[in-house]
């Protein structure tokens, strides 16, 4: 499949796929969007809403690895300790992630090292980004993940319903739900009535929340305490 990289509204660049007419990234900004809804509505509301002295985050769609940068970018200020582990089935290519731009976006160009470290760590092995970051990457598909229990926060940022409806329904979302330690928290860009009944029809409580720019809402999922 042809894919291209594209500038967003905020000057952060993305992938694009022509033949789906589908970006990793909002093309309205995707830093602003990574920031809004898995920084502001996803880490932030954990941290706030959770003692827990580390975070254990689950993102599907590693893709760029533009979440797992801006969240280890957060260390300084929430003081936890971070694991996370990104699933990917499809991972980018070296010459994409040359021309990846985040680190000049978010004005940490003295961090630009990580973002490499991060796409150069090997799949399959938990290695120690810094002292308070431990990242672990597998490459698989989304049907085929089978971890219970074991995650605080999950960022979902699959290729949308439009392009991929089988990566949200309620079979992914039981995985998911059964991810999640009681507490547990998921956020998306998504905010279709579809995905949310689905969300529901396993046990999560969902709100909708107002949606990063160029999109009016965005959905936070619960999975209640027993």
């Amino acid at each position: 499949m042809e894919r291209k990289i594209i500038t967003t509204g905020d000057g952060s660049v993305t992938i694009h796929l022509p033949q789906w007419d589908e970006q990793y990234h909002s093309k309205h900004g995707a830093v602003q969007e990574a920031q809004h809804v898995f920084i502001e509505m996803g880490l932030n509301y954990f941290v706030e809403n959770s003692n827990a002295a580390d975070v254990k985050i689950l993102e599907i769609g590693f893709g760029t690895g533009l979440n797992a940068f801006i969240t280890f970018l957060q260390l300084n200020r929430i003081q936890k300790k971070i694991i996370y582990t990104g699933v990917e089935a499809f991972p980018v290519e070296p010459a994409e992630i040359e021309k990846l731009n985040y680190a000049e976006v978010l004005s940490a160009e003295e961090k630009a090292a990580v973002l490499l470290e991060i796409h150069k760590a090997p799949w399959e092995e938990e290695i120690e980004v810094s002292e308070k970051f431990i990242l672990k990457k597998q490459k698989k598909k989304f049907e085929d993940f089978e971890e219970k229990q074991a995650f605080d926060l999950i960022y979902f940022d699959a290729f949308g319903a439009r392009v991929q409806p089988e990566l949200w329904t309620e079979d992914i979302f039981r995985k998911m739900y059964e991810a999640l330690m009681a507490g547990g928290v998921l956020v998306t860009y998504a905010a279709k009535g579809s995905v949310r009944r689905a969300m529901q029809a396993v046990g999560f409580i969902v709100e909708r929340l107002p949606g990063p720019p160029g999109k009016r809402e965005m959905l936070r999922a619960v999975k209640k305490h027993i």
